[in-house]
């Protein structure tokens, strides 16, 4: 027996469909007139419904704005003991606290707990400090710094995406 090539193939199924248009009683023509295609017609909705949707879109455009630009970040100071400074940092869509303020020139453990499942909090990276570490979720990842001057220091996610500032001060 033999086996018919790809090409014989789609020849005979052209020929099949070519057949059954040819035959079909019925054949499908566009019924579209001029008037048509020329003219749009208004679709008419209550005044109510468009102020709804008015509204409700401002208060997302204010919501955005307050969330960017006016909502207060969450600032801690480390607590020293035996001279080593610990903050424990929730990670939970994104940091808390997301600011902390530590002494310049002394160690630093900063303690994660990871509680949101987010592949984008898998990972903190201190680029001040050529540091990244794997945040395990429901467990503390611990990573330790020494800031050696006073300054800002910055840590973010593995995709840059939630940012938290380390605030280091002179001793005083």
């Amino acid at each position: 027996m033999k086996i018919p090539s790809l090409k014989s193939k789609k020849w005979l199924l052209s020929g099949l469909l070519t057949t059954s248009l040819l035959l079909s009683p019925h054949p499908a023509k566009a019924q579209i007139s001029e008037a048509d295609t020329s003219e749009f017609h208004q679709i008419e909705q209550p005044i109510g419904l468009k102020l709804a949707v008015a509204v409700a879109g401002l208060g997302l455009i204010g919501l955005e704005l307050w969330w960017f630009l006016f909502s207060q970040t969450k600032a801690q100071s480390a607590t020293a003991s035996e001279g080593i400074q610990s903050v424990d940092i929730t990670v939970d869509g994104g940091y808390t606290p997301d600011q902390i303020v530590v002494q310049a020139g002394q160690p630093v453990k900063l303690n994660f707990l990871r509680k949101d499942p987010s592949s984008c909090l898998e990972q903190i990276i201190l680029p001040d400090f050529n540091k990244a570490i794997n945040l395990p979720l429901n467990q503390t990842a611990t990573v330790e710094i020494l800031p050696p001057k006073a300054g800002n220091y910055t840590f973010h996610c593995g995709m840059n995406m939630f940012r938290g500032t380390i605030t280091a001060e002179k001793h005083t």
